[in-house]
C-alpha cells in the first residue's frame, strides 16, 4: 500500500517511515505526520452520522464529521422520519407489549437467511440496541413521538405487532439552531406535519370528519408559523434535532469535505482518511476510528448499471444527489467485502403533475378507485403492498411483460377524494401535465389504454374484474386491503374494503410509474460491531461502516417505517460504543 503523491508535506515524513518498514503513525519534530487528528471520524452528516458524533461526545472524545455537500443531512433529511425501534420505551409506556424473541422472531419470518448482512450476531446486536440508542438521544433532550399504530410491514408474520416499533421527532422549531440554520438545506414543502399525520392530510377532502382531522392538525402548526416558529417535520425535524444537540455540544461539522483515499499503517489499520476541502487537501488522522456514513450508490449510473436490474436510472430515486457511493467505493479499493449491491429501497414512484418532481408514492396506491397495470392492461400486484415489494415486483413483471414504465389508472372518485402528489384532491391537471405526458385523462377506459400505449381489451378486462371483486370487497387475485399494513393508508370511509373501490366514474386518468428507491440497499459487509470486513471474513481495523454504506441487515425485506434509519443510527451508536471499548 502506498500512499497517495498529493499528501500535503507533514504527510510526506510518513510515505517515507512506511518506505522503511516503520510501524505506527510518523512524526516529525515531535508533531504528527497529519495535519489534524481526532479521536472520532466521521464521513457523512445524515441521521446515523450526527448520532455517531453525539455518541462521541458525550463520552468525552473529540469528533469531527466530514460532509462532502453544502449542506447537511444525505437523504435522512429529505425522508419521512421515521425509526424502527423495536422494545423501545415509547412502546412500553404505551401499554405495547414487544420482547426480543419476537422482533428476532420477526427478522427469521421476513428476512430469511441472505447471507452475513443479516447474521444472526447483527440482528442481535441491532435488537439489544435500538432501543438502547433511543434512550441515549432521549437523554440528550431528543423528542420521539410513538407512530402507536402504524403497523409493521409484514404482519401476518409471526413476531410481527399492529404498531409501536416506529418512532418519529416531535417538529422542529428550527430557530434554535441559530447560526447553524444555515447547514440545513431549504424544506421541499411549505408546512410542517408528521410522517404518521400524512395518511389523513392527503385524503382530507375524503370526508367532514376527516377534514375536521386534518384541521385539527394543521391549525395549530400555522398558529406557530404565524407567530413567528419555523417549524419542520418528518426527516428535516430528525436531523435539525440532530443537529441542534450536537449545536449544544460543540461538535465539529465541516462541509464541502469529500473524502479522497483512506490511509493505512503498514500492517492495514485504517489510521486516517485525505480530504478534498475548500482549502485544498487535507488529512486527518482518526485515533480511534473512522465511521463511514456515506450513503449507498443511487446516484451513481455507473454503479447502478453495474449492479442493479435493468432499466436503470439515476432520475428515479428519492435519495440525496449526493448519494454516489464514496464510501462504499472506498471501501472496495482496500479490500472490503460486498453484499446486496443489486437491491434497493424500491417504491414505485411518479413525476408531479404539476411540478415534475419525483413522488415516491407510499399512500396514493393503497387508496381505493385505482389500479396499477403493466403494457398489456393487467394487475401484476397487490397495490397496496409495501413499497420495497412493490418495486420488486414491478422488476420481476418486467422481464415477461414491459412494465417499466407501468400505468397508475384512477377515476374521477380518486381525484375527487385524494391528493396526487402537489394535485391536490378535487384540482383538474394542469394542461402542461397533460401536454408533458406526466398525466393523462379520457372520458373512457378504452380511450384511456389508447392515449398511454397499452392494450385497450386488457385494461377494460381487467377495470371489469377488479370493479367487481370492489364491490365484493375481496381482492381474489392479490389480497389488496386483507391486512392491517395495507388498511393504514386506506381510506376508512369506503366499504367493504378501504383499500379498494371500483373505477366506473368518467373522466379517467392514468400516470406513469417507475421503480423509484429511497436509496440502494447494498454495501459493504460489516459485523455486529460495525467494524468492515474483507471477504475472508477478517475485519479492516479502524473502518466502521452504517446506514445505506453498509449491507443492509434488512435484506431483501422491508420490516417496518424507518427500517433504514432505525439501524442507520443504532449502528452508529453501536460502531462508536465499540471504539470507545476497544481502546
Amino acid at each position: 500500500m502506498s500512499l497517495p503523491r498529493s499528501l500535503p508535506y507533514p504527510l510526506r515524513g510518513l510515505r517515507r517511515q512506511w518506505r522503511n518498514g516503520s510501524r505506527g503513525l510518523a512524526t516529525i519534530q515531535g508533531q504528527t505526520s497529519f495535519g489534524e487528528e481526532t479521536d472520532v471520524l466521521v464521513i457523512g452528516s445524515g441521521a446515523g452520522g450526527l448520532v455517531a458524533s453525539l455518541r462521541a461526545k458525550t463520552k468525552g472524545l473529540n469528533v469531527i464529521v466530514a460532509e462532502k455537500c453544502k449542506t447537511i443531512g444525505g437523504s435522512s433529511v429529505m425522508s419521512g422520519g421515521a425509526l424502527w425501534i423495536p422494545v423501545n420505551p415509547l412502546a412500553r409506556a404505551a401499554g405495547i407489549h414487544d420482547d426480543r424473541e419476537s422482533v428476532l422472531k420477526y427478522f427469521e419470518q421476513a428476512v430469511g437467511d441472505v447471507g452475513p448482512a443479516s447474521s444472526i450476531a447483527r440482528r442481535r446486536a441491532f435488537v439489544d440496541n435500538a432501543a438502547r440508542m433511543m434512550d441515549f438521544l432521549q437523554s440528550l433532550g431528543f423528542r420521539f413521538l410513538l407512530a402507536k399504530d402504524y403497523p409493521d410491514y409484514y404482519p401476518w408474520l409471526e413476531g410481527a405487532i399492529p404498531g409501536g416499533r416506529s418512532v418519529e421527532s416531535e417538529l422542529f422549531d428550527t430557530r434554535k439552531l441559530g447560526d447553524w440554520q444555515k447547514l440545513m438545506p431549504p424544506p421541499n414543502i411549505p408546512l410542517a406535519f408528521l410522517m404518521q399525520d400524512s395518511g389523513t392530510l392527503t385524503r382530507m377532502a375524503s370526508s367532514p370528519s376527516t377534514m375536521a382531522q386534518s384541521l385539527y392538525k394543521i391549525i395549530p402548526t400555522m398558529a406557530r408559523n404565524m407567530l413567528g416558529q419555523k417549524l419542520t417535520g418528518m426527516g428535516r425535524a430528525l436531523v435539525a434535532q440532530l443537529l441542534y444537540l450536537n449545536r449544544e455540544l460543540k461538535a465539529d461539522i465541516r462541509t464541502e469535505n469529500s473524502l479522497v483515499e483512506f490511509i493505512q499503517s503498514p500492517d492495514g489499520v485504517i489510521v486516517g482518511a485525505e480530504f478534498n476541502t475548500p482549502a485544498g487537501l487535507r488529512a486527518i488522522h482518526a485515533k480511534r476510528g473512522i465511521l463511514l456514513a456515506t450513503g449507498g450508490f443511487a446516484h451513481n449510473l455507473a454503479m447502478r448499471q453495474q449492479h442493479l436490474p435493468a432499466p436503470v436510472s439515476t432520475e428515479w430515486s428519492s435519495s440525496h444527489r449526493g448519494d454516489t457511493g464514496d464510501g462504499i467505493r472506498a471501501g472496495m479499493r482496500i479490500g472490503a467485502a460486498t453484499a446486496l449491491l443489486d437491491d434497493a429501497w424500491w417504491g414505485p414512484t411518479i413525476f408531479d403533475p404539476v411540478t415534475g418532481q419525483l413522488v415516491f408514492t407510499l399512500l396514493e396506491r393503497a387508496r381505493p378507485y385505482c389500479i396499477i397495470v403493466d403494457s398489456m392492461g393487467s394487475r401484476f400486484m397487490n397495490e397496496a403492498q409495501s413499497y420495497t415489494d412493490a418495486g420488486h415486483a414491478m422488476y420481476a413483471r418486467n422481464r415477461e411483460v414491459g412494465t417499466i414504465p407501468a400505468w397508475f389508472v384512477m377515476d374521477a372518485n380518486h381525484r375527487k377524494r385524494y391528493q396526487l402528489g402537489s394535485l391536490f384532491a378535487r384540482m383538474e391537471p394542469p394542461k402542461h401535465a397533460l401536454v408533458e405526458g406526466r398525466m393523462f385523462k379520457a372520458e373512457t377506459i378504452e380511450d384511456l389504454a389508447a392515449q398511454i400505449g397499452i392494450n385497450p381489451d386488457g385494461l377494460a378486462n381487467t377495470v371489469s374484474r377488479y370493479n367487481e371483486m370492489s364491490r365484493k370487497g375481496i381482492d381474489e387475485d392479490f389480497g389488496k386491503g386483507d391486512n392491517v399494513y395495507n388498511n393504514y393508508f386506506g381510506d376508512p370511509a369506503v366499504g367493504p374494503n378501504c383499500n379498494m373501490g371500483p373505477l366506473e366514474k368518467a373522466p379517467f386518468y392514468a400516470v406513469p410509474i417507475w421503480p423509484g428507491d429511497l436509496g440502494t440497499k447494498g454495501g459493504l459487509l460489516a459485523d455486529e460491531f460495525q467494524r468492515v470486513i474483507k471477504e475472508d471474513g477478517s475485519v479492516i481495523q479502524g473502518l466502521y461502516a452504517c446506514g445505506n454504506t453498509a449491507a443492509s441487515i434488512m435484506g431483501r425485506a422491508y420490516l417496518g417505517a424507518g427500517a433504514t434509519l432505525g439501524p442507520a443510527t443504532t449502528h452508529a451508536f453501536i460502531a462508536v460504543n465499540h471504539m470507545v471499548d476497544a481502546s
